[in-house]
Order: structure tokens, then sequence, then C-alpha cells
């Protein structure tokens, strides 16, 4: 869980949709939150004046002092996430408050407690403000014990009520954040999730490409489905260990949900990066295929080549994104099973001919009809079928491999 306050987190512009209405619907409360507290100021002043007690200018002074703070540096502090202004706040407020409740002999200042509480949590994150709570209560305690002499069952009783002040102030402070904190994950999930589906419409330019979208939606439901449902099942058995206080199998299962959301992540950015035609949206084949070393090179550290024959033409969407689907898959082989340390990936435009792409290494190869078993590359052959190409593997133990699809003009 995020350690932020009751705030959003702060997004970049490149968030989405969701996360700016979560970003809005802040904003909106946080009207309800100043009129509030301007309630809860000008109440307290109303009922010091009915009581008409002693250091009655005083107490007013405080209570219109700590509106006046927060006019000044909580707006600020909650509304503009300014750390500064929000610390100075609330250093001003509960210091204040401190000093009220020790010149009360009424409680009445007690009012302005359900809007300071609140205003912790929000403006600070989660850890310091426990800790701030902690030690405005402590000084709520000492402020009453300050307001005259006392018995020891009076001892008890203040003992006893900061005990439980203390308690719900911070089950009630975590219980909002923990709120606050699964509805910004919510948020972002959704903008990954309208992200991912964009870029699915996108995949659907021609017939190759819903061919390997249902392929991208195996990879999801065997992948990500199983991890999420991995996540799901270990969160409620985290609940349960919580319940027992058993704090050991809490930390253990918070371990395991993190692994399996962190795999989950890495196969997702996999499967995203390899569904995506926009790799030719805005470039050519030859400039998709040199991408697509460079990057292989680097994740790698083989050494990898891009070779261009012939004159280069413009083929059907269909065919230029067998070939990159191609030269994707064999570099995904390269990378993990080779054991190369370089590779090339050969374009050939062929003069009144196919256009062809290879896929070399040299790596330790494999025997002849062993490609069917862990090398994925029946989805190769299929894709070049849809588009009247076709497919082929050579290779042998020790020697690489080279795989090549030609696609018609």
């Amino acid at each position: 869980m995020s350690t932020d306050g009751i705030g959003p987190a702060d997004c970049g512009s490149e968030q989405g949709s969701s996360s700016d209405d979560l970003d809005e619907m802040w904003r909106g409360q946080l009207r309800w939150w100043h009129g509030l507290f301007a309630v809860l100021v000008v109440t307290t002043i109303v009922v010091m004046l009915a009581e008409d007690q002693q250091y009655l200018v005083w107490r007013i002074g405080c209570v219109v002092a700590i509106g006046a703070a927060y006019a000044v540096w909580g707006r600020r502090g909650m509304g503009e996430r300014d750390a500064r202004a929000g610390l100075t706040y609330l250093a001003v407020a509960w210091g204040l408050m401190i000093v009220l409740l020790a010149l009360d002999g009424t409680g009445t200042a007690w009012i302005l407690s359900f809007g300071l509480f609140p205003q912790t949590w929000a403006i600070l994150p989660r850890n310091k403000a426990a800790v701030t709570v902690i030690l405005a209560v402590v000084g709520i305690g000492v402020a009453r014990l300050w307001q005259g002499p006392r018995t020891g069952d009076d001892f008890v009783g203040i003992a006893i009520s900061t005990v439980i002040m203390l308690v719900l102030s911070l089950t009630l402070g975590l219980f909002i954040d923990r709120i606050i904190n699964e509805a910004d994950t919510r948020a972002r999930t959704i903008d990954e999730l309208k992200r991912t589906q964009d870029e699915l419409a996108a995949a659907e330019r021609a017939q190759g490409v819903a061919g390997e979208r249902e392929r991208i939606s195996r990879e999801i439901h065997d992948t990500l489905a199983q991890g999420f449902t991995s996540v799901v099942t270990l969160a409620r058995a985290t609940e349960l260990a919580l319940d027992r206080g058993d704090l050991a199998a809490v930390r253990e299962r918070l371990h395991l949900i993190e692994l399996t959301a962190a795999d989950n992540l890495s196969e997702a950015r996999l499967i995203v990066a390899e569904m995506t035609p926009g790799h030719l949206q805005s470039r050519t084949l030859s400039e998709a295929l040199q991408r697509l070393v460079d990057a292989v090179s680097a994740e790698s550290g083989m050494t990898g080549t891009l070779r261009v024959e012939g004159e280069p033409v413009v083929l059907p969407a269909n065919s230029e994104v067998v070939l990159l689907r191609t030269a994707q898959e064999g570099l995904s082989n390269v990378r993990r099973h080779s054991g190369a340390t370089t590779f090339e990936v050969a374009l050939s435009y062929e003069p009144d001919g196919p256009v062809a792409l290879a896929v070399s290494d040299n790596g330790i190869g494999f025997a002849p009809g062993a490609e069917a078993r862990g090398y994925g590359l029946d989805g190769a052959t299929a894709r070049a079928a849809e588009v009247g190409g076709r497919f082929d593997v050579d290779s042998a133990p020790g020697e690489g491999s080279r795989l090549r699809v030609e696609v018609p003009r």
C-alpha cells in the first residue's frame, strides 16, 4: 500500500481519464472539507460565547487563529499537495489546539478535533500522519492534566480516554487511507486496461492481425489471468492471517503477492510490446525491424545486425505484419533458447518475386523436428499461410538456426 495521504497521488499528464476523474472528485470533495471546517470553527466560537467561561478571549483567539492558519496554509496543503504549507498548518493548528484544551474547562474545543484528525491524514503520508496523531493525542492528555488538581480516578479516566481516542483516531485514519489507496489503484488499473484495449483495437488492421489477437488472448489467459487469480487468493489469505494476528504469515503472503504482481507486470509488458502493429504506423518495415534489432541487442547483450537487400516496395498491411511478427518470434527464440552471441535479420526484396525475411544466429541450434517442442513456431507457419506465403526452419545441433518467411508482394 502506498504511504500517501488521503488525497490522490500526484498524476502526470500521461495518466488516463480515470486518474483525472479521481483528481476531479477529490477537488470537488475539498469544497465540502473547507465548508465543514468553517462550520466547526464557527460552531466552536458560538458555543464558547454561550458558555462564557474564563479565558474566553484567549480561547476564541486560539480558535480564530486555527481557522486563519487553515485559510493560509491548510487549504494549500490539502488542495495543492503543498507539503511545506501542510506541515506548517498542522504544527500551528495542533499547537494551538493543545493550548486551547489546556485553557478550556468544558471540552468545547473538542469540536475542532473532528476536522483536525482527518486533515492530518489528508495532508501527511500515512506513517507520518500516524506519528503526528500519536503525539497530538499525548499532548491533549497532558493539556487535560494541566487544567487543575486531579484525583487518582481522574488520572485513570484521562489515561483510558486518551488510549481510546488514540485507537479510534489511528483506526479511522488507516481505514480511510486504505480506501483511498484502493480507489487510486483501481483508477490506475482501469487506465492500463484502457490503453491495452486501444492497442488491441489498433491491431485489427487485417485478417492476419486478427489471428495474432487470438494468440495474445490465449497468452493473457495463460499468464495474466492466472497471476491475478493468485494475487486475489493470496490477498484473501492475508486478511485471514491478519484477523488471527499472525504477522509472520501476513509478511510472507505480502511478499508472495509482490513477487506475483512483479511477474505479471513483466508478462503484461511483453504482451503489449509484441502485439502492437503501431511499429508500422509511423515508420517503414525496415525502420521497425532496425528498432527491434536494437532493442534485442540492448536487452540481451548479443550483437545484432539488420541487412536489407533489393529495392524496398510497399506491401499490403497484412504482409508487413506477418514479416514483423515473424522477426519478433524469431528474435524471441534467439534471446531465450539459442545461447548465441550474434544474430542477423535479413530482409530481401526480390525483383518480381516474393519478399523474404530471415532470422539467423550462431547459437546451439536444434535437431530437425525439435522446433515443435517449445519453440512456438506453429503460429509463424499459420500467419504466413494466411497471406499466401510460406515459412521454414533450418537448423542442426551446434550449427545455429535460421528461420525464413516469404510473402507475396
